[in-house]
């Protein structure tokens, strides 16, 4: 038979949100398991209740469930009855435990953050490199059960090997109990009774090793990799933490990084700009001749397609953009400077001497002072 999710929560069939979520909290707080010991009828309402929220609050379930019914299996909510209540009302306790997870055993080991330098190639082609990391691992005596080698261990007797404790707790929808993780044996539900001599009953010893990480193609400086359970070993069969390794890609002699292109400054001479030339230039795959056209200016731009980074996020490269830069002799023969006095002369570029220059200063300075002398005389005779 098909379950009317609406009458099952008591909302008509336009409620919005926040109508379902306070019918469900009401009939939830009413029918949880634990406030009903023992009745089956309030733990199977529960159930229904928690199913008929899990799809109406979900806004594509719900609407799924409109069209179809809950013969859709896209319409049906299929997970854990008693998480979701946690979920739900925020927390991660039940009332008394009742269908809930016990504590998790063990407890997971720290995070760790570390950087390393990788060269511009090795950002443009992936590699496989070695980092060097001080780390927290189990200890090779114990083996990571913090028990010396040969004694036993005994149930912890604060919690009874359940290796989590309840306690009550007070909110706005009354007492509600909770459990947490037993601060005598923190989850394990054993208690050593002679520590290991080595790491002093604390599971772990620090040590210095190689990690071995996997840099993808196009990474660039800032990027932070996440390396899974390379960090601190967990404690009492806890899962390891994870490595968060920044990069920083080291400068290039030869090429600077604009995201995902690579520029290359090529210096040419005024000849060579003026008449055109060819060239060979370098690029992260080998040599590769590039043509400047005759009369190109200085800060022209030769692209090279695909001669760049790869995209980090998706498929393709970036460019190499070639930039020209003008090469101006610092010294020249006197062959060299008369071939150029006669160039400018026959392209019409005057080429001043400083002293000609100061010369041309003096005169207009001159002719200024001898205009003031004239216009004073002229003054004087007229008054």
């Amino acid at each position: 038979m098909a379950t009317d999710y609406y009458e099952v929560l008591g909302v008509s069939r336009t409620a919005d949100g926040k109508e379902i979520k306070a019918a469900y909290r009401k009939l939830a707080m009413q029918y949880h398991p634990d406030r009903n010991p023992g009745d089956g009828e309030a733990e199977e309402k529960f159930k229904q209740i928690n199913g008929a929220y899990a799809v109406l609050s979900d806004p594509d379930k719900r609407s799924r469930y409109d069209r179809f019914g809950d013969s859709d299996p896209g319409a049906q909510f299929n997970g854990d009855i008693f998480d979701f209540f946690q979920s739900a009302f925020g927390g991660g306790g039940g009332f008394g435990g009742f269908g809930g997870q016990q504590a998790s055993r063990g407890q997971q080991g720290e995070h760790l953050e570390s950087s390393v330098t990788i060269t511009l190639e090795q950002a443009r082609t992936g590699a496989e490199i070695s980092v060097d990391l001080d780390r927290m691992v189990n200890c090779d005596r114990c083996d990571g059960s913090r028990a010396e080698p040969g004694t036993d261990k005994i149930q912890c007797p604060t919690c009874h090997g359940a290796g989590q404790v309840r306690a009550q707790m007070q909110s706005l929808l009354g007492t509600m109990m909770t459990t947490r993780p037993c601060p005598t044996c923190h989850g394990s539900g054993e208690k050593v009774e002679v520590p290991c001599g080595k790491c002093m009953g604390s599971a772990r010893m620090k040590t210095r090793e190689k990690v071995t990480v996997n840099v993808p193609r196009g990474v660039a400086s800032g990027v932070r990799l996440r390396v899974p359970q390379q960090g601190n070993a967990g404690v009492d069969g806890g899962p390891n933490g994870d490595l968060y390794l920044y990069l920083n890609v080291a400068k290039h002699e030869l090429f600077r990084r604009e995201d995902d292109d690579l520029i290359y400054e090529l210096g040419v001479g005024l000849a060579q700009l003026a008449l055109g030339s060819t060239f060979e230039v370098p690029t992260m795959d080998g040599p590769e001749a590039v043509e400047l056209p005759a009369g190109s200016q200085a800060g022209a731009v030769i692209r090279l397609r695909g001669k760049g980074m790869p995209h980090l996020r998706h498929p393709g490269s970036g460019d190499q953009l070639v930039v020209v830069k003008v090469n101006v002799p610092k010294k020249l023969s006197p062959a060299a400077k008369q071939h150029l006095l006669d160039y400018a002369a026959e392209v019409g570029e005057e080429i001043h001497e400083r002293e000609t220059v100061l010369d041309r200063i003096r005169s207009f300075f001159g002719r200024n002072r001898d205009d003031d002398k004239k216009e004073d005389r002229e003054t004087a005779n007229a008054d």
